[in-house]
């Protein structure tokens, strides 16, 4: 008699959200896209009670991009959960997306360990706090990581893994092909370190940008045109390694040994960053106002998620050696 083949309960169980502000509802709509059931619980009744209403918005302006084909059908495979254990409680993996501080982060976690399922891992959503900071002290801490999005995960797919340095080598490969089967890019930060990759090398581009603003070098808005019309083009498909190898006749030691000296000297000058003031960033607040007033940052943010959505419908039609049907017909309705 042949042995049924086990399933992965990684794969299989449902998936729990806990924190459904921006970023867990987010995940909410990666995870249920790719046809997971996702249970969100958030500590906040009024975000619990308005979570299931921005997930559907979200997801009708996804599928008038061709990013989606059924949104209620995905909206239907979300549940939102009255508390923490209905939601973690049998779950094979748990997204905590709470509030950015360590103290917080610490108490949720706690709070979530001694519900989990003997084979769930818990990701933290965290910008960059490592996770050795608030897993220290939990009994089941081979089990936590760090999952870090960027802002919306369900348009922008890279996923920062962080593991702790008592984060199992199974915990680690398991989050790394979840996040591969719902869809997103994960990179393996292969050791903590304030930040991560991803907002250590956005840090190294604001310093430099709010350093150039101080000094009277050029406005704020241009220097936002120089990435947004320059640098930003380029980077939206390749990374600094591959451009500096395409920008060099003989690649990438070429390009070090033509442009070293000149990147050295930039650091070199930068020898001694200072904390943004006050005074500065009132400078560039109140340019930045001028630009786009206050009341209009939530009109502005919706423009920039439609532009992510028409950016990744055309990364999917060009991945795919052409637009789908619903793709060309989406493309269609909106000409």
């Amino acid at each position: 008699m042949t042995e049924p083949i086990a399933t992965d309960p990684i794969a299989t169980d449902p998936i729990a959200i806990v924190g459904a502000g921006l970023v867990g509802s987010g995940w909410a709509i990666v995870f249920a896209r790719a046809g997971r059931r996702v249970r969100v619980f958030d500590a906040d009744r009024s975000i619990r009670d308005g979570v299931i209403s921005a997930i559907g918005n979200q997801l009708r302006e996804l599928k008038n991009f061709g990013l989606v084909e059924d949104d209620s059908s995905i909206l239907a495979r979300i549940a939102v959960c009255d508390s923490l254990e209905a939601a973690v409680r049998g779950a094979s993996y748990v997204q905590e997306s709470v509030f950015e501080r360590q103290d917080i982060k610490a108490e949720i976690s706690a709070a979530i360990s001694p519900l989990l399922a003997d084979h769930a891992l818990v990701g933290s959503s965290t910008s960059g706090i490592p996770a050795s900071s608030f897993t220290e002290t939990l009994t089941n801490r081979d089990r936590f990581l760090v999952s870090h999005p960027v802002n919306p995960p369900y348009l922008v797919p890279v996923v920062e893994v962080v593991p702790t340095p008592w984060t199992s080598a199974e915990t680690v490969e398991k989050t790394m092909s979840l996040m591969e089967a719902v869809g997103q890019s994960p990179v393996l930060v292969r050791r903590e370190v304030e930040g991560f990759l991803l907002n250590r090398l956005q840090g190294a581009l604001l310093r430099e940008a709010w350093a150039l603003f101080e000094d009277g070098y050029a406005s704020a808005a241009d220097i936002d045109k120089t990435v947004s019309q320059g640098l930003g083009l380029r980077w939206c498909f390749m990374g600094p390694f591959e451009t500096i190898d395409l920008n060099a006749p003989g690649g990438v030691r070429d390009y070090a040994e033509r442009l070293g000296p000149l990147y050295h000297a930039i650091v070199r000058s930068r020898s001694d960053p200072q904390p943004w003031s006050d005074g500065l960033i009132g400078n560039v607040e109140k340019e930045r106002r001028t630009e786009l007033a206050l009341t209009d940052l939530d009109q502005r943010r919706n423009w920039r998620d439609r532009r992510l959505m028409a950016l990744a419908a055309h990364k999917a039609d060009q991945d795919q050696g052409g637009a789908s049907p619903m793709m060309r017909s989406r493309r269609d309705e909106r000409q």
